[in-house]
């Protein structure tokens, strides 16, 4: 294991091993997919109960692999916060935005890393909060902070609006990841690796940003469906 992945001030060397392996796990067979037993398993655990012993439960293990993961780009994002503060942008959406993709872009380079975006996107569905900010387990300071700014930056959405956007722009994210995550060499229709990514964060940027829409009647819905059903 790389000894960037044994470092953090959370966990043990061993629970590390049993979260990347769960995580992979998690990413091609689905969160429900795979037993604690075959996740011991796979981490190389001699005692096929090791998931259950350091982590009690499915979902105590699932929320520990998002913690780790957040925690992992805590340090970068720390750096690229003092970098926004020198330079006068941490009031700049595109600055903020930056803050919480990018890191995510280092992280999934890493060979053993690969299932990192596929499995969040399984977590985030899980979720159905309408609280700004709220992803089932505290967040780590760094994070929270610029979480906060990014929310300064749409004061005319609700809570449950910027977290709806939040979560949609972060799926956005992770499938760009999923698809072409490590893949930085390769081009593809013309585009490269980079073109693609400042695209996607700029589609992100707008559906964040824009205003919340208005001048549908109400019942346009229904009577559409019903058309549809019809």
């Amino acid at each position: 294991m790389d000894s960037i992945e044994q470092a953090s001030p959370s966990y043990t060397a061993t629970q590390i091993r049993i979260m990347l392996a769960a995580e992979a796990l998690f990413a091609e067979n689905g969160i429900d997919g795979a037993s604690l037993r075959e996740i011991a398993v796979a981490a190389k655990q001699r005692n096929p109960f090791a998931a259950q012993y350091h982590f009690g439960s499915r979902e105590e293990l699932i929320r520990a692999i998002f913690h780790y993961r957040m925690e992992q780009m805590e340090e970068p994002r720390g750096r690229m916060l003092l970098r926004a503060e020198r330079e006068g942008r941490l009031h700049d959406p595109h600055a903020v935005m930056e803050m919480i993709y990018l890191p995510q872009v280092a992280l999934v380079e890493k060979p053993e890393n690969h299932g990192y975006a596929t499995f969040l996107c399984q977590y985030l569905l899980r979720g159905h909060s309408t609280i700004y900010g709220d992803f089932g387990i505290p967040l780590p300071p760094k994070l929270i902070r610029i979480l906060s700014l990014l929310r300064q930056s749409v004061p005319q959405l609700s809570d449950a609006a910027a977290q709806r956007r939040l979560v949609s722009s972060s799926l956005v994210f992770l499938h760009f990841l999923s698809v072409y995550g490590g893949r930085r060499g390769l081009e593809a229709g013309g585009e490269t690796f980079e073109a693609r990514l400042w695209d996607t964060l700029a589609q992100i940027e707008w559906a964040t940003l824009m205003p919340i829409t208005q001048g549908f009647p109400e019942g346009r819905l229904e009577a559409t469906l019903d058309w549809i059903r019809d």
